[in-house]
């Protein structure tokens, strides 16, 4: 293990699951930081290895899982805290507890994330762990303020696009209690600013790594002529600020142009698994169009053959809207890995995405929701291949420079040694 300092600070990563297939991104960094630092990963839930590649399968076994089998220690552990320290307790759970909740869900989440943070504090003081990570705002968080609020023990959080907005009543709270707050874009960077105007001092942007192997690949689209279908990738979870529906739109208008395409919906539905809600409404859209011979929806794709996809398709599309209630993507982990596979990129130009695609340079930008301004965009990347191909190799250097798994892993290591640093008395051993 390469050597930070001459005692690197034990840290504490806490995550709902962990792997978990739809964060690859998540993976390559918690991976990363056990390269640099002694890590432990514990989970506020059970196992959900549904779809893992085996690379994430592999590291499942390292990982202290909760969920109902942790159930009667957890209970045993509240039992015991509101008994030994009743008073300690009720303040501590009406400063973590005591908001009006938006949902049942995001109450059950926090209530849950509460009892183990209980239960996990003695055990992280007595692991002698320094610092803790919580890469979302939420349940993982909440976990981290409480074991701080018991331990002294400091925490970073990571903020991302769709937390900010509508923001949780506890998260400025949250936003205090840490140590810094890490974003992985400069636009959510800025957000949090506008939320926490102190925030700047303790605020560091750290972007994401790419999680797939590099490849020496050409853009498919160099070699594109109109004897064979424009191929158009989307790749996300069926939800609302992923747009689909908008390119479902803009293949109609291009079908009505007359051009030959094909259109690749690949993702999936599933409020269960976090995928979203709306794969019946694109399917029904895509049926109202009549665009079933120009759209597919081949479902869930493995990490494992990502690779392969986005080698077949000569342009990525990413028509990301901002829903009604302000919810947004920051920079989807799609974009930079289609990028780095040189693919031309057409997104919109919201929140973070303008950071990586860069109009007329790694590819084209167009205002949210508008399917004529998506379809244009897309025309003129078919009509000028070689162009297209230019802003593809421009995306793919752009992308592994700026989302270097090595590189930002170390920052984000860096970062914890920084965190640990500021531990308070009362978790001193």
């Amino acid at each position: 293990m390469p050597k930070l300092s001459s005692t690197p600070p034990k840290v504490a990563c806490l995550l709902l699951w962990y792997p978990l297939f739809t964060q690859p991104f998540i993976f390559r960094e918690v991976e990363g930081l056990k390269n640099l630092l002694p890590t432990t990963v514990y989970t506020l839930y059970g196992p959900n290895l549904k779809h893992c590649s085996q690379e994430m399968l592999e590291e499942a076994h390292t990982v202290t899982t909760h969920g109902c089998k942790a159930l009667p220690s957890v209970l045993l552990s509240l039992v015991r805290h509101s008994f030994c320290s009743p008073k300690r307790f009720l303040t501590l759970a009406r400063k973590i507890l005591g908001y009006k909740w938006p949902t049942p869900e995001i109450f059950g989440e926090n209530l849950w994330a509460f009892c183990l943070g209980l239960a996990l504090a003695p055990k992280l003081k007595s692991q002698d762990i320094q610092a803790i990570y919580a890469p979302w705002p939420r349940g993982t968080t909440t976990a981290a303020l409480v074991i701080k609020e018991l331990t002294g023990i400091p925490f970073v959080t990571t903020v991302r696009g769709d937390n900010l907005a509508p923001a949780d009543p506890d998260l400025l709270a949250k936003l205090q209690a840490a140590t810094f707050i890490r974003t992985n874009n400069f636009a959510d960077q800025e957000r949090v600013q506008d939320l926490q105007k102190d925030a700047k001092a303790k605020l560091r942007l750290i972007y994401n790594g790419l999680t797939l192997p590099l490849e020496d690949v050409s853009p498919k689209i160099a070699n594109y002529t109109k004897n064979r279908p424009l191929k158009i990738l989307a790749l996300g979870r069926f939800d609302v600020t992923k747009g689909f529906d908008v390119l479902i739109l803009a293949a109609s208008i291009l079908k009505q142009q007359g051009r030959n395409i094909s259109v690749t919906l690949a993702g999936g539905g599933g409020i269960s698994m976090g995928l979203g809600k709306l794969e019946g409404n694109l399917k029904k859209l895509t049926h109202t169009l009549h665009l079933e011979d120009a759209i597919s929806f081949p479902g869930l794709i493995s990490h494992n053959d990502l690779p392969s996809l986005l080698k077949d398709h000569d342009i990525f599309a990413a028509p990301c809207v901002i829903d009604p209630q302000g919810r947004r993507d920051g920079i989807p982990n799609t974009v930079i890995e289609a990028m780095s596979y040189g693919l031309p990129v057409v997104a919109s130009n919201i929140n973070a995405l303008p950071e990586v695609v860069i109009d007329h340079k790694t590819g084209l930008t167009v205002p949210a929701g508008d399917p004529k301004a998506l379809a244009c965009a897309i025309a003129w990347l078919a009509d000028h291949p070689m162009d297209a191909a230019h802003m593809g190799e421009a995306g793919k250097a752009h992308a592994t420079r700026l989302f270097d798994p090595k590189t930002n892993a170390k920052h984000l290591a860096d970062l914890l040694i920084a965190c640990a640093k500021h531990q308070s008395p009362s978790a001193s051993r």
